[in-house]
Order: C-alpha cells, then sequence, then structure tokens
C-alpha cells in the first residue's frame, strides 16, 4: 500500500515481549504494536503501542487487558477526524465501558480491570494516554525520563504530601494501584505530551513485573547499550532472575530515523537563496565601497557615472533585500498535556554503566551457588571474565553487551533447573 508522505519520513524499530514471570501459572498482560505503515486509508496515523496488565480472579485479568489493547487500537484507528490525544482518551474511555459492561454479564468477570500505557508516536510528536502504574519511559542520549504518572497508592501519597517514594513507610503497600480501566462505569485518563521527536530516541513500556524490579538506572544502561531485542530479553532476565511475582511485559521502541514532515525538501528558489547572499551581495556591497572610495580621493568628474550608479544602485538594492527578508513565522505553542516527566536519571557511558549490571549478576550467581541451579560455571566464568576485561580496558559498551549476555544465560540456566512448566 502507499504510506501518507509524512510517515515515509520516519522509521521505529521495536521488540515486544510478554513472559509469564516464573511464579505465575498464567499471563494476565497483553500488548499490541500497530505500526504506522499498517494503517488503512480513512484511519488515524501514526505507530501506535500499547501495554496493559490485567487484574481479577480466574481468567478476569487475562479478558480485561485483552479486551483494552484490541479496543484501543479499533477506536483509535476509526478516529480519523478527531486529534490524535483526542482520540486516544476516547479510546481508553471506550475500552472502560465495554471491560465493565462485560464485567456486569458475569460474575466470573466482575469487577475486573487493567492497566493502560499507550505511546503513539506521529511524524511530528509523541503522545501518550495512560491509567494504572504500567510506565512509560523516553531514553534521549544519556537521560532516561519516566513521562506516565503511577495512580498507586504510594505515589498518591508522595504527591499529595510532597515527599519522596524512600520517605513513605514500608507498611504502605507497594502493589495497590489507584485508577484502572474496566472496574467502574467511568475512569480519568492521562494525557502527557506531546514530546517533541529524535533519531535515537528510545522507549520503553512496561508492566510492573519489570519496573517493580529493575532499578532506572538499569534501565537505562540496557536500553542506551543493546537493540531493541537484546534489550527486551535482558530486561526480561533481569527482572526473572531478581523472583519477580507477576507478569513482565514491555515494548521497546527506537526511532532510528527522523525528518520531520516537509523538512530537507528545499525548492530551487530557496537553494539559489543562500548563494545569493554568500557571493552576489558582497560583491555587489565591494564594489560600492571601492566606487565610493575612489569618490572621496578623486575629483567627482573623474568617476564614470555608470559607476557610482551602478555601485550605489547595489548598495540600495542589499539594504531593500534584507529590509523585506520576511521573518521567521514563531512556531505555535502547542498546549502541553500533563506534568512529565516525572523523574529523571542519568545514564551517562561511563565505568558505572558496567558495575551497575556486574553488581546486579554477582548478586544472582550467590542466590544460584545457595538454590544449588544447574549452572555451567566455566560459561558463566567465562562472560563475566570477558565483561570484566573489557571494562578495564575502557571498552564500557562492550563490558554492559557481555554482562547482559551473562543476564540471558543465567536466565536459561535457571529455567533448565527449573524444568518444564506443567
Amino acid at each position: 500500500m502507499n504510506r501518507r508522505p509524512a510517515e515515509r519520513e520516519y522509521c521505529v524499530e521495536h521488540a515486544a515481549l510478554s513472559d509469564v514471570g516464573l511464579c505465575r501459572s498464567n499471563n494476565q498482560d497483553s500488548l499490541i504494536v500497530s505500526p504506522a505503515d499498517s494503517v488503512q486509508p480513512g484511519q488515524t496515523p501514526g505507530h501506535l503501542l500499547v501495554v496493559a496488565d490485567g487484574m481479577g480472579a480466574h481468567a478476569a485479568g487475562e479478558v480485561a487487558s485483552q479486551m483494552a489493547v484490541e479496543i484501543v487500537l479499533r477506536v483509535y484507528r476509526n478516529q480519523a477526524n478527531g486529534k490524535p490525544a483526542d482520540a486516544l482518551r476516547q479510546a481508553i474511555t471506550t475500552a472502560n465501558s465495554e471491560i465493565f459492561a462485560r464485567g456486569a454479564q458475569s460474575d466470573e468477570l466482575r469487577g475486573m480491570g487493567t492497566t493502560v500505557s499507550a505511546l503513539l508516536l506521529l511524524p511530528d510528536e509523541a503522545i501518550i494516554a495512560h491509567v494504572g502504574d504500567s510506565r512509560v519511559y523516553r531514553l534521549r542520549g544519556n537521560d532516561l525520563e519516566q513521562l506516565t504518572f503511577d495512580h498507586s497508592l504510594v505515589w498518591e501519597i508522595c504527591d499529595a504530601e510532597n515527599v519522596m517514594e524512600s520517605e513513605v513507610p514500608a507498611f504502605v503497600p507497594r502493589n495497590i494501584i489507584t485508577r484502572s480501566v474496566g472496574p467502574t462505569s467511568e475512569v480519568a485518563v492521562d494525557l502527557e505530551g506531546p514530546f517533541s521527536l529524535r533519531t535515537g530516541d528510545v522507549f520503553l513500556l512496561c508492566s510492573d513485573g519489570l519496573s517493580g524490579q529493575v532499578e532506572d538506572e538499569e534501565m537505562g544502561t540496557i536500553l542506551r547499550c543493546l537493540d531493541p531485542e537484546e534489550a527486551a530479553k535482558t530486561l526480561i532476565a533481569l527482572a526473572n532472575l531478581r523472583g519477580s511475582p507477576d507478569n513482565i511485559t514491555l515494548i521497546v521502541a527506537r526511532v532510528n530515523r527522523w525528518q520531520p514532515a516537509g523538512a530537507g525538501r528545499v525548492s530551487d528558489h530557496q537553494a539559489s537563496a543562500p548563494l545569493a547572499r554568500k557571493v552576489f551581495w558582497p560583491m555587489v556591497t565591494a564594489a560600492g565601497l571601492f566606487a565610493l572610495g575612489w569618490l572621496l580621493s578623486g575629483p567627482l568628474l573623474a568617476i564614470p557615472a555608470a559607476v557610482v550608479g551602478a555601485a550605489l544602485a547595489g548598495l540600495t538594492a542589499f539594504v531593500r533585500n534584507k529590509r523585506r527578508a520576511p521573518l521567521a513565522a514563531a512556531p505555535q505553542e502547542r498546549q502541553r498535556l500533563g506534568k512529565a516527566p516525572y523523574t529523571a536519571c542519568d545514564c551517562t557511558l561511563n565505568e558505572q554503566s558496567p558495575r551497575c549490571l556486574r553488581k546486579a549478576v554477582r548478586e544472582i550467581r550467590d542466590v544460584a551457588i545457595n538454590r544449588l541451579w544447574q549452572m555451567d560455571w566455566d560459561q558463566y566464568e567465562r562472560l563475566t571474565g570477558r565483561a570484566e576485561l573489557e571494562a578495564s580496558k575502557g571498552d564500557y559498551l562492550a563490558s554492559v553487551r557481555s554482562y547482559a549476555e551473562t543476564l540471558r544465560f543465567m536466565l536459561d540456566q535457571l529455567r533448565r533447573t527449573l524444568g518444564p512448566r506443567e
């Protein structure tokens, strides 16, 4: 199919994984990725990525999260005449209504709900719609920023009391959310953005099965140093190795090429204008100054009238050209939605980068020894030895990648120890 011209101007590479984890028998998380090049004529544009973490007894959580991602996609794409932010809000509101109605029809599904975090990547910007505690992060350069507010009891306390999360008493449950899609007939949807986009931006959408086990510094280091697929697998491995009690779902999306619509397309007239300014007018100015110098140093009659006239005409045209040059139109100020970012973490690649993963690897090694995992320790030593050697040489990127490979290897060994699951 022929894509819209603007959609040819950006390329998003993504990896999407949902892992049941090591402690659950069923997966209540869902995700969906709808690339921009799959959009049909008359549908709302952009790359749409959605993560949902369901909750409810029996299979209710699975039903709620699966309904959520499917309804959000369907409703958003069909809001062709609306603004993208409004279309996203309407999509989640509709999902809430349909999930609530479905729950009311069945005792087994009654009260079911789900988080929803949706990221929309348009040719000019990114927009987020959000309910619950599944998160959206953006890594730009060295900075990892959380772009969503956790609708959780802990975060609500932090916001109300203006305190840090570490200051909230330990007896306050960390897993209670204050807002979700489905349990009630109405829901408030948070909108965040629009956010500018640059080549190299990396976005992470994830359920709390990941964010509850992996620190922001670790996330940022992994996202910065690995491609989306390897980053996704490594984050899943680290969360599982730390004993995540929940399902783990994530989408990693990297903007590989970004050029806003119309940028770089220069007309023949626009292309010739810089040459005129840089070459032609300086030559006219020089000629004018030469003529004026001649005028001041000799009799007026000795100067050919044509030369003086040409010089003065050139100077006049130069001044008029500068006066008539149109001012660049000031960019229109877009209304900013939400208050993101809510957290920020410096992930500069330096000697600290491999250290944070080395610490994680060693802690997991100690657990493996104590619990008698069936580990290929020779391979473990080869991988960690290579990582340490690379770090000692100052090749921090290679060292991080080696530690990431170690984490993926250790998860494979753990799964082998646990054996096939029934």
